[in-house]
């Protein structure tokens, strides 16, 4: 072997143990707790009593299901014109860029840099006469070209987090669409309610006005007292009472419904909501749809965008290795710059350690894993209080079933009531007080179903926004399929 073989032989035996050596005294990556588990899997699923569900599904315009035209256009303006979908729109677009900007560092960078210097040269510098001393112009043009090689991951790990972002402010969106369209239509529900309860109330006042007159003459004829005067007295003030609360009640849910469509308070005064009919739900949706909530499926996405920032921070106590090379134009006077001896270029790698770093990278790692185990436990908070949520909703749905069959015994026993006083009275067995007292009777219980009626459509609208948004029967779902086809 020639000494000049055994010269680089050596050299490089002796970069390559230089270049171990600054490796094993890179920064010691510290070691971190295992972060918590994420409430995820059948075992979490059975614990919390997340069942399957057989193909059922959830319908993203689940208000339609009502049949309610008005209320479909009002939930269709709520979501066109909602701030906070606007909102959402922008961190959206936000996220977007940032992923763009993640993707863009794993490809090579290219840039052109022209510049044009009037100077005078001094004296006592590198250049010598003429040039020291002398006023020129120095002129450059170069094109350069970089790229970092991503030998450990961490520019994919940085697409993976700006993607994880993305999907949670997706989800974001989604989850402030559910929330306008939820608030709409428990708004729209609720003026129904009361609407529908005034329009009795106004029945109830007219057969009490006539109960009073009633009274009034049988005590003028003397064949009732001062009592009995009072006592037909008594109700009118109370329902006058009920009809002011009623009526600041619709003033406040119209005032409602036009600030969630985007419209001044003047522009609802108008409005007047039918009750929407209860949904015939057959079978009962089953609390695995939990898992297509939106804001499940945001703080879904902000953990695994967590994992990868912490796998960013780790790969921060790595080497670096980037190429650079250059071509380009330089000289002194615009008159050379383009002369061939005027060309430069060159290339080469560069290698950045980071051996002395003063703890940042460890307190980097300690804060991103830090995020993570935030990020897991707002999950996990998040499942419990929506399977709770869905939960009480169920619950609430069974008990209202309960007291409807109650209420209809009631109801039927009021009707039957109001018949028979009515009956005697035509066959001039009772006097017409009767009668009204019955329709009383009969009205109240009315009442009685139109708030139970419009509790069950609430607690409904409630279970589906807290099942993610809505609930459409696999059964139903499979009719319509059908039945479109056999029209097709």
């Amino acid at each position: 072997m020639s000494s000049r073989s055994l010269h680089r032989t050596t050299l490089a035996l002796a970069m390559g143990a230089a270049l171990l050596m600054v490796l094993a005294a890179c920064a010691p990556i510290p070691k971190l707790a295992d972060p918590a588990a994420p409430i995820d899997g059948p075992e979490a699923a059975a614990r919390l009593g997340l069942t399957a569900g057989d193909g059922q599904a959830l319908d993203p315009q689940w208000w339609k299901g009502f049949g309610d035209a008005q209320l479909d256009a009002l939930v269709d303006q709520a979501i066109a014109n909602s701030p906070s979908l606007a909102l959402a729109r922008a961190r959206i677009a936000r996220a977007a860029a940032l992923t763009e900007n993640a993707e863009a560092a794993k490809r090579p960078n290219a840039e052109l840099e022209a510049d044009a210097t009037r100077q005078r040269i001094t004296e006592h510098g590198i250049y010598p006469p003429p040039l020291a001393g002398s006023v020129q112009t120095l002129a450059n043009i170069q094109a350069g070209l970089s790229y970092e090689f991503d030998f450990f991951g961490k520019h994919e790990a940085a697409l993976q987090a700006a993607l994880g972002q993305r999907r949670a402010a997706e989800a974001d969106a989604a989850a402030a669409r559910l929330s306008v369209s939820n608030a709409v239509t428990k708004a729209y529900v609720a003026l129904a309610r009361s609407q529908a309860q005034s329009r009795l109330l106004e029945q109830q006042k007219s057969l009490r006005d006539e109960s009073l007159a009633l009274v009034r003459q049988r005590s003028a004829a003397g064949l009732d007292n001062g009592q009995d005067l009072r006592t037909a007295e008594a109700p009118l003030p109370d329902i006058q009472r009920q009809q002011v609360v009623l009526g600041e009640q619709q003033t406040l849910l119209r005032h409602q419904i036009a600030a969630l469509t985007g419209q001044g308070p003047s522009a609802t005064a108008g409005l007047n909501a039918a009750l929407p009919r209860v949904l015939d739900w057959q079978q009962e949706p089953h609390l695995d749809l939990l898992g297509r909530r939106p804001d499940l499926a945001a703080a879904r996405a902000r953990v695994e965008a967590s994992a990868q920032d912490v796998r960013v921070a780790r790969t921060q106590f790595y080497p670096s290795v980037s190429l650079t090379a250059f071509v380009g134009l330089n000289s002194i006077g615009l008159d050379e710059l383009f002369k061939s001896g005027s060309r430069q270029y060159g290339a080469g790698p560069a290698l950045h350690l980071p051996i002395f770093d003063s703890g940042r990278l460890r307190a980097n790692l300690r804060g991103s894993a830090a995020e993570q185990d935030a990020a897991i436990a707002s999950y996990n908070a998040a499942v419990l209080d929506a399977v709770r949520d869905a939960s009480d909703q169920v619950a609430t749905l069974q008990s209202l079933r309960q007291q409807q069959q109650q209420q209809d015994a009631l109801a039927a026993n009021a009707d039957s009531q109001f018949a028979l006083a009515d009956q005697r009275h035509r066959a001039g067995l009772t006097g017409r007080i009767a009668v009204l007292n019955a329709h009383q009777s009969q009205l109240l219980q009315q009442r009685a179903q139109i708030d139970l009626h419009a509790q069950t459509v609430d607690a409904q609208v409630n279970l589906m926004r807290a099942l993610g948004g809505g609930y459409a029967e696999p059964g139903r779902a499979a009719a319509q399929s059908d039945a479109k086809a056999d029209k097709t």
